[in-house]
């Protein structure tokens, strides 16, 4: 196996808007290095002076050094053929490629992290920075923060691992089916493997067990791998992907109650890298009232916390469209529903499409039933009922409570539910929190698959002494969450 161990240094800790100013690349074939390539780089750009003062590089060093343009064919010619070897491997390739791609060049290397395999092959360090491996190793690194010094120690720490890999990590990281060089480096592998393949509701955590981003999926492995697939070059993204430490999920039957549970989540734990739904943004939202005459009116205004209005969205465009194709719907007035602004009567009043509730030709009776038809239908405002679905597995059903239009919560039963028996498996239901992100999750839900089967209850039928367990990360395991014990 023939390795090219590579080190760089940059004008900052992310490629998307900075650049290299030194790389050291030593070839090594398991025993010995047989070459190697070393050059300063002039960035065509300002090194900050934290940077300065980090690695030594100054402004005046590289102003006659070549480009990575300049040196770019030798690179390639260098490294091909070759396993790409660095600390941290996915920071210096996101750099070799994006300076590869500045060039009108793709520049693909398989790659193995040093970083990963320590922590298979030394376990139970309390770091795996290049600095205090080495030393925990007794491995020397002459010019720390330099590439040429920090390759060098690479190396060292290299021939370590391939003298001690016992159990065969280095092949099986360079297997095409591994996942080892797309994880994040401080992702052991055995948290990813044993992810399932079923719907849920997924966490990474960092080093500490602290939820840093909580999703949903379909398919829980599938789209953490993707995750890690779709990984940007920019510091967000660099900074995320070096936090997680740790992957815990909960499975939930069906996207239903991953979207609610999602949801709940983020609000809880408030991810600091989830950027939706740490708050409810839906400031868009039609409302109703009762006008002079006695029409009841349908409007869309902003909403603020103390409203309750009928439905929310987003923005004012989605819930203009939605009124627009409820009032055709249903038969309403425009006038009435503030489409068309006119001081007497719609325009489709005198071609006979409005039934004249603008003009008092049509009584507001038969009208105001119209409209509470509409919203009824909207609304699903059956009132009380619980939406039955998928469980987690063939025994289950799971069960979405929602009381007086107001969501209750969620939960799951192993029988078959009858009807007389209602009353006990509230005690299968957590509560949770009623809120406009989980009003729009249900309503789009109900929007979306009107045909979902759903128990009506009676006024009181579901009260009981219920009390609100609150979900707990398991502490004897704290790769995974059990919330559902």
């Amino acid at each position: 196996m023939m390795y090219a161990v590579v080190d760089l240094e940059t004008t900052g800790g992310y490629s998307l808007r900075n650049r290299v100013t030194e790389i050291a690349i030593y070839r090594y074939d398991g025993t010995k290095v047989l070459d190697e390539f070393h050059s300063l780089v002039n960035p065509e750009r300002h090194i900050p002076p934290f940077i300065t003062q980090l690695t030594g590089i100054t402004n005046d060093m590289v102003a006659g050094a070549p480009t990575f343009k300049d040196i770019a064919a030798d690179i390639d010619d260098f490294t091909r053929d070759h396993v790409l070897v660095a600390h941290n491997a996915g920071f210096d390739y996101s750099f070799l490629r994006r300076e590869f791609k500045a060039l009108g060049t793709k520049y693909i290397r398989k790659k193995i992290c040093t970083v990963r395999l320590s922590r298979k092959i030394v376990p139970g360090l309390h770091s795996y920075s290049l600095g205090t491996l080495c030393a925990s190793l007794g491995i020397h690194i002459n010019h720390r923060h330099r590439a040429f010094g920090d390759a060098k120690a690479t190396v060292e720490l290299l021939k370590y691992l391939i003298s001690n890999d016992v159990m065969q990590h280095i092949p099986n990281a360079l297997n095409r089916h591994s996942r080892e060089g797309t994880l994040p480096p401080n992702l052991p592998k055995e948290e990813f493997d044993r992810l399932p393949e079923d719907v849920g509701v997924y966490y990474f955590l960092d080093k500490k067990g602290k939820v840093i981003y909580v999703g949903k999926a379909k398919n829980i492995r599938n789209r953490v791998i993707a995750h890690f697939l779709q990984f940007g070059e920019n510091r967000r993204s660099i900074e995320f992907r070096n936090q997680i430490h740790n992957v815990a999920y909960e499975l939930c039957g069906n996207e239903l109650i991953a979207y609610l549970l999602e949801s709940h989540e983020i609000k809880r734990y408030w991810p600091r890298f989830n950027r939706s739904q740490r708050f409810t943004r839906y400031c868009w939202g039609i409302h109703d009232y009762c006008d002079q005459n006695g029409y009841a009116r349908l409007v869309v205004a902003r909403t603020n916390k103390s409203d309750r209005p009928l439905i929310t969205f987003k923005t004012f465009d989605e819930t203009w469209d939605f009124l627009r194709n409820q009032v055709e719907k249903h038969s309403l007035c425009k006038r009435l529903c503030n489409i068309q602004t006119l001081s007497d009567s719609c325009l489709d009043w005198p071609t006979g499409t409005c039934l004249g509730a603008c003009v008092q030709k049509e009584s507001n009776i038969t009208y105001n039933e119209r409209v509470k038809a509409c919203v009824k239908e909207f609304k699903h405002l059956d009132n009380s009922y619980l939406l039955l679905g998928k469980g987690r597995n063939h025994q289950e059903t799971s069960l979405v409570w929602v009381e007086d239009g107001r969501y209750r919560g969620f939960g799951f039963v192993e029988d078959l539910i009858q009807e007389n028996e209602l009353s006990d498996i509230v005690h299968n239901i957590r509560l949770y929190a009623d809120n406009q992100d989980v009003q729009r999750i249900i309503n789009s839900h109900l929007n979306n698959h009107a045909n979902h089967k759903r128990i009506l209850l009676h006024p009181g039928e579901m009260q009981a002494d219920i009390t609100q367990i609150k979900p707990q990360i398991n502490k004897t395991s704290p790769a995974q969450i059990n919330f559902m014990e």
